[in-house]
């Protein structure tokens, strides 16, 4: 993604907040298209880029802002994709809701609805992220993370 000119980034930006045919997918369809792909994009306002292959077994290698994974995992509720970092003492958890136009996808952050960033799907693991990575495991318990325990009544 790092030929993504900041204006074509902002103009997709206004495009998704007009009038222009999205889907938003559930948690069942993120996961259909996230998982053993690559999630590459730039966040909306600062244009940093990220880039993270998703494991089938819950991680998530690859880099936000160019530094990188060491203990990213991922995970699906019934509307979202949410990720989270680092033990269970100082986890922190981002959840996005996922719409799509085309190639295109939007994420958004729960529970604001503000744009986090937009993305595409790249097959696979192009960037061979997986070899990269270190081996980490994900616990799927990220209803424990501070003040994420309402994820647990979902």
């Amino acid at each position: 993604m790092r030929g993504l000119p900041s204006a074509l980034l902002a103009a997709a930006v206004l495009a998704c907040g007009a009038a222009m045919a999205a889907e938003r997918l559930d948690g069942d369809a993120i996961k259909r298209v996230f998982e053993g792909n690559t999630v590459s994009g730039r966040y909306s306002g600062t244009n940093q880029p990220f880039s993270e292959y998703h494991h089938p077994d819950g991680r998530a290698s690859g880099h936000n802002r160019n530094v990188p994974n060491r203990d990213a995992c991922w995970t699906t509720t019934a509307d979202a994709v949410c990720y989270y970092y680092g033990p269970h003492e100082t986890r922190r958890t981002y959840c996005f809701t996922v719409e799509t136009s085309g190639q295109l996808y939007v994420l958004r952050s729960r529970p604001s609805g503000r744009i986090n960033g937009m993305a595409r799907i790249e097959p696979g693991d192009p960037h061979d992220f997986s070899r990269k990575a270190a081996d980490w495991t994900c616990d799927g318990l990220i209803s424990q993370a501070p003040g994420r325990a309402r994820l647990a009544r979902r």
